[in-house]
């Protein structure tokens, strides 16, 4: 270890293992790579297959429940299309609807669709196939455990219908300026209308799943791989991206791989053609080496905290304000991460067109944090030093991401800023499975881990309150949070809209609802140099479409 190096960053990078050491530090792959079936190949020479390394693929395939996983979003964005492109601006531009024409109160929409496109299946695209997904994606059918999209405004949404066979109005009870860039998000892809009506078993089926896009399901195993070939007939990319026709691979495979070292190491091997989700600490050596690296930011939330408020001690704002404080993000981006990652500068990431700098409301001060742990009462100590109130200890414990490459260590050193105010955090790496029913569906649990994106703010009230996903659990008790709640999705306008944003944005940080931590890199690509033609999405999720690889067809 170079000379300098601060004790915590020794630790941690001990904790990494030999992966934070570079590439020279890496194990080969060897047959732990065969085992998992890297490359995926037929018995061709690979020259125009794309083999690509993940770390799991265990969120199923139930669109609604799966489509917002940055894991199965991969595959998702290769089998379906959707009805308009958002880039990573948060910038409009046609796909299967070609135009649309919205009235000036934004609750009315009429979306041209293209002629010609047809699912894998054979059966038209067409204005009662989009009928289906809007409704699917607004509404689901809950009393079969098929759930909407979250993000989909289906909080204003009235209906749908089909004016004629390529032409479908739809209309919202209010102004819903978000629908048109959401048709963009991950989790409204076009899938045929015999796959949203299966069941909730046969959904969970990928073969069961039917797109239009670029490529079609050759085989799937759970936990395993799923392989893609290509769509010989498929030929409505979206204009923007440059290129219409088949794609030019014939093949991807996604093979799963969880052991982060091993992806790595199958990368520095030349094994594999992309490794999802490395160790940051090993990405500088990867680009000495020629590699591209893609660490592509999306809009969204940015990586953080929610805390909900019905929980102890998060029920206190002067806790929920202590912990904001106590926490040093400025040592998290030097240990943890590289110079790809940048501060928060508030709760929604930098690209978000209404994003304000609001850092002074949660920037680093162990002294008023002290302070506010005194005011509200944690002023005793016990023997190991935590602080205590009625004889109860101050603490709580954090469950990593398993979304987030880094979000371990980056835990272990929140726990010893806090525990440096006398708050003991714990920390407990979980699989997917396990941290979605620890956290995600179990409202004792008082801290619950943000990577979340969206391609436009106005679905930020599908999230906050009871009216939504009741993040903070407030329900509707915060009435300034719903003011404000309401204000944002019901703006006409999207000037009205960004000043109404920022008093949102500054009302949850003030509350300590949220603990902002940094840009949010949720995805990162280690690429072969011999890969072009990538494109990334308003939620960085790639699109293989126009991908070639070496010398193509």
């Amino acid at each position: 270890m170079t000379a300098g190096t601060s004790p915590s960053r020794r630790r941690l990078l001990q904790g990494l293992g030999a992966g934070a050491l570079g590439l020279a530090g890496l194990p080969l792959a060897g047959c732990a790579l065969e085992s998992a079936r890297a490359g995926g190949s037929d018995g061709g020479d690979g020259s125009d297959e794309l083999s690509f390394l993940i770390s799991n693929l265990d969120g199923g395939w139930v669109p609604s429940k799966s489509a917002i996983s940055s894991y199965e979003a991969n595959v998702w964005q290769q089998l379906t299309d959707k009805l308009v492109h958002t880039d990573p601006e948060g910038t409009v531009s046609p796909w299967i609807a070609t135009s649309w024409e919205q009235n000036a109160e934004a609750t009315e929409y009429v979306l041209h669709l293209r002629e010609g496109v047809t699912f894998s299946d054979g059966t038209a695209l067409d204005a009662d196939a989009v009928l289906a997904n809007l409704e699917s994606w607004a509404v689901g059918r809950p009393d079969e455990g098929i759930a909407r999209v979250g993000l989909f405004p289906g909080g204003t949404y009235e209906g749908a219908e089909a004016l004629d066979d390529l032409t479908v109005r739809v209309t919202f009870t209010a102004p819903t300026l978000s629908f048109l860039p959401t048709l963009g998000y991950h989790g409204c892809q076009l899938l045929a209308p015999s796959s949203i009506a299966a069941s909730l078993e046969e959904q969970s089926d990928l073969a069961v799943q039917i797109g239009s896009g670029p490529f079609v399901l050759d085989s799937w195993k759970a936990g395993d791989h799923v392989r893609l070939v290509r769509r010989e007939d498929y030929d409505w990319a979206p204009e923007v991206l440059g290129a219409s026709g088949p794609a030019e691979l014939a093949a991807i495979t996604f093979t799963v791989l969880p052991d982060d070292t091993l992806r790595a190491s199958a990368a520095r091997a030349r094994q594999t053609d992309l490794s999802y989700n490395v160790n940051p600490q090993v990405l500088d050596a990867f680009t000495e080496a020629g590699f591209h690296i893609e660490v592509p930011r999306y809009l969204g939330f940015v990586h953080g905290y929610n805390l909900r408020t019905t929980v102890a001690p998060f029920d206190d704002v002067r806790v929920r304000q202590a912990v904001t404080r106590g926490i040093d993000r400025a040592e998290i981006l030097r240990t943890v991460f590289t110079d790809a990652w940048e501060p928060a500068t508030s709760w929604l990431q930098a690209g978000v067109p209404e994003t304000t700098d609001l850092t002074e409301l949660f920037e680093h001060d162990p002294d008023l944090a002290a302070r506010l742990l005194d005011e509200a009462g944690w002023t005793g100590r016990n023997t190991d030093g935590f602080r205590t109130k009625d004889g109860e200890e101050l603490g709580f414990t954090i469950y990593p991401t398993p979304y987030l490459t880094g979000s371990v260590p980056e835990a272990q050193l929140i726990s010893q800023h806090l525990g440096r105010l006398g708050i003991r955090v714990r920390t407990q790496k979980l699989d997917i499975p396990t941290w979605t029913e620890r956290v995600t569906n179990d409202l004792t649990q008082g801290v619950a881990e943000v990577t979340r994106s969206f391609v436009d703010v106005g679905t930020v009230a599908e999230v906050i309150t009871d009216e939504g996903e009741d993040w903070f659990q407030v329900g509707s008790s915060d009435e300034e949070l719903v003011r404000l709640r309401d204000e944002v999705a019901g703006a006409a306008s999207r000037e009205e809209r960004a000043g109404v944003v920022e008093e949102l944005s500054r009302h949850v940080l003030e509350q300590a609802y949220f603990i902002p931590l940094e840009q949010n890199v949720q995805r990162i690509y280690v690429q072969s140099p011999e890969l072009s033609g990538i494109s990334f999405n308003a939620v960085a999720i790639p699109s293989y479409h126009a991908t070639t690889k070496g010398t193509q067809r």
